[in-house]
Order: C-alpha cells, then sequence, then structure tokens
C-alpha cells in the first residue's frame, strides 16, 4: 500500500518536468536569436562590402552558435522553472500539490534536478566543444583582416609560435597599436628562456620590444641568468597567416589548456590576474543555472494572480542582477581590486546565499 505515493510522486516528477522544457527551450530559442541577430549587419557587411563568400558567412554564423547557446542555458533553467511555478500557482495546482501535504523543497525538486544537469551541460559544453568553435569563428575574421591589412595582435591573447615558442600580450593600445606587458617563452634544445617586455610593437615579420629583461632558467626552474635590455628585435619565423592564426583567447581555450598557460606564465612575473578570474569563472559561470533557479523557485510562486507574466519578471531580473555582478566582479578581479578567487566566485556565493534563505523559508510560500 506504500508503494502508490511513490508511482504519484512520479508522474508529478514528470509533469513538472515537461512543464519545465517548454519554457526552457523558448528562453535558449528567444536568447539565440537576439544574440545572432546582433551580427547580423556585421554579417552582412562581410558580404557585400568585403565580398567574403556567402558560405564563409554562413560557416561563421554555424560556429558562434554554440556560444550563444552556452551564454543562454542557466537564465533557461531559471525561465523554465520560474514560468512553469508561476503558472502553477495561477492556476491553483500548486495550492493543491502543497494541501496534499508536499513540501515546498520538494515540489521544486525535479527543476533543482534539471538545472543540475544543464549546468553539467554547459560546463562540458564550454569545455570541449566552444573553445574549438570561437577559435574557428576568429580564425575566419582574423583571415579576412589579413587580406586588409596587418592582423592586430588581441588582448589577453596567447600566441603559439614555430615550435616551443608561447608569446602573451596582457594589453594593447586599440589608438597606436602598441603592446603592453609581453612575455614570450621559450623552450627547445636549451634549457628554458623567458623574455619579458614593458612595451612591444609590430614591425612586418618581427617585434620590436622595449624595456626588457631576458631570464635563462636552469634546471631547477630557477634563473640562472639575466640580462635588461632597451630594445630588441624578435623575428617571427612562421608565415604571418599561420602566426596570427595562433592566436588564442581565454575564451578560445579549455579550462584546463588555461590552466597550463596561467602556471607556465607565472614564472614571468607578470599580472595574469585577469587569467586567473577567468579560468575560475569557466566554473563558476555553467554553476549559474543552478543557484539562479534555487533563488527564483521561491519568488516563482510568491503572487499567484499574475501567472507567467510574473514569472518572466521574476526571471529578468535574477538574470540581469547576475549578470551584472559577475560583469563588476570581473572588472575588480582583472585589475587586482579583489583576489581573482574571489571576484569570480562571489556573484555564485550571493545568490547561493539567497537561495539557501528562500528555500529555508519556503514553507511558508503560497
Amino acid at each position: 500500500m506504500r508503494a502508490r505515493p511513490y508511482v504519484t510522486l512520479t508522474i508529478l516528477d514528470r509533469y513538472l518536468a515537461r512543464e519545465f522544457l517548454g519554457p526552457f527551450f523558448l528562453c535558449i530559442l528567444g536568447f539565440v536569436i537576439i544574440v545572432l541577430s546582433g551580427q547580423v549587419f556585421w554579417l552582412s557587411d562581410l558580404i557585400i562590402v568585403k565580398r567574403v563568400a556567402a558560405g564563409t558567412v554562413l560557416r561563421l554564423l554555424v560556429y558562434k552558435l554554440p556560444d550563444a547557446i552556452v551564454q543562454s542555458l542557466p537564465f533557461g533553467a531559471l525561465f523554465g522553472c520560474v514560468v512553469a511555478l508561476s503558472r502553477f500557482a495561477r492556476d491553483r495546482e500548486f495550492a493543491a500539490i502543497r494541501t496534499g501535504g508536499m513540501a515546498f523543497k520538494r515540489v521544486v525538486m525535479p527543476f533543482l534536478a534539471l538545472s543540475a544537469l544543464v549546468s553539467a551541460g554547459t560546463f562540458l559544453l564550454n569545455e570541449w566543444v566552444v573553445p574549438w568553435t570561437n577559435h574557428e569563428s576568429q580564425n575566419i575574421v582574423r583571415r579576412v583582416i589579413l587580406e586588409e591589412n596587418m592582423p592586430q595582435v588581441e588582448e589577453n591573447v596567447f600566441i603559439r609560435g614555430t615550435g616551443n615558442r608561447f608569446f602573451y600580450v596582457r594589453r594593447v593600445d586599440a589608438a597606436s597599436q602598441v603592446m603592453h606587458d609581453v612575455m614570450i617563452y621559450e623552450t627547445g634544445d636549451r634549457l628554458p628562456r623567458i623574455i619579458t617586455a614593458a612595451r612591444a610593437r609590430g614591425l612586418g615579420s618581427a617585434w620590436r620590444l622595449f624595456d626588457g629583461v631576458i631570464h635563462d632558467l636552469g634546471e631547477d626552474g630557477y634563473v640562472k641568468y639575466e640580462a635588461h635590455f632597451d630594445e630588441m628585435d624578435i623575428v617571427i619565423e612562421e608565415g604571418l597567416e599561420d602566426f596570427f592564426g595562433d592566436q588564442k583567447t581565454p575564451q578560445e581555450m579549455s579550462r584546463r589548456e588555461l590552466h597550463d598557460h596561467i602556471v607556465l606564465f607565472q614564472r614571468s612575473g607578470i599580472n595574469v590576474d585577469p587569467l586567473v578570474v577567468d579560468y575560475h569563472m569557466k566554473l563558476s559561470l555553467p554553476l549559474a543555472g543552478l543557484l539562479l533557479t534555487a533563488a527564483g523557485a521561491p519568488l516563482g510562486v510568491k503572487h499567484p494572480r499574475s501567472g507567467r507574466l510574473f514569472g518572466m519578471l521574476v526571471a529578468a531580473f535574477l538574470s540581469f542582477g547576475y549578470f551584472v555582478i559577475a560583469s563588476i566582479m570581473r572588472s575588480l578581479g582583472a585589475n587586482g581590486v579583489l583576489p581573482p578567487l574571489i571576484a569570480a566566485w562571489a556573484p555564485d556565493l550571493a545568490f547561493a546565499s539567497i537561495a539557501a534563505l528562500l528555500l529555508a523559508t519556503s514553507d511558508r510560500v503560497g
């Protein structure tokens, strides 16, 4: 006789999950359309003005699609949960469920489980798919620029040169195209060498470095030789197309790949706080879907008469709040105001605290 409630709960879970999926996919579709629509004028310019083949532009659009989907997933999870619960509250289904004695935390369990799956999927896509598609899309853009003039080095970019030579540029002056905080790491037959420069400028197939230091490292990793220079040229051995095609921003790298570069370049003494923030945010941002859902669920049933409209407003408010906090924290961490670890995880900690407080008092809801 005790098996009947278990069957009833299973049916209810499936019903709640179905209600979640409709708004979830609708939110993702709308978000992706908005993001890609913002590219329409630029993509049209590529076809009409720059005469880039339509097939190439279509390929660029396809490569940008996974990144847009990944950005939408946390907010889709929140939207699916809150809109479904708001509809339940308006139609008094939520009150009927609660009258049966089911705790609010048990009601939202299917939503939290689905949101956890969304967070896991977001992380996996961000680790295995999005870095590659972002790199391919950026390489298309770089090749288009290369056909017109000398390509530009981007900020916070890693470039792998011929053999075991790595370049890192922290900041680029957009007006003068002067690179700041440049590091070159060389390995090969000899022991590793690190060259750092306060500034650098591209000169055709070479970089001219200014105000720098050369460090030769011993087998134990400590500096065995150090020499200062006012000016030095570094020749780029491969062709420009290959060289600039090997640029990678943190958005074009997996978390593991970015970690390896951070460990490698921290030896140079250059401040890599922006990279450390991005490294931690590659984990904290995917988790946002679960935390936003946990915080939004109790709010979704606050005003039963408002229905889906109220749910949409709650989802929009929480999403905007998380995005603003994450953007501010990232800027503070990248500029050394806050430790990178705290800056990256502060939004998640804030919303986890809100979710814990709301869920702890959730049985007073409805």
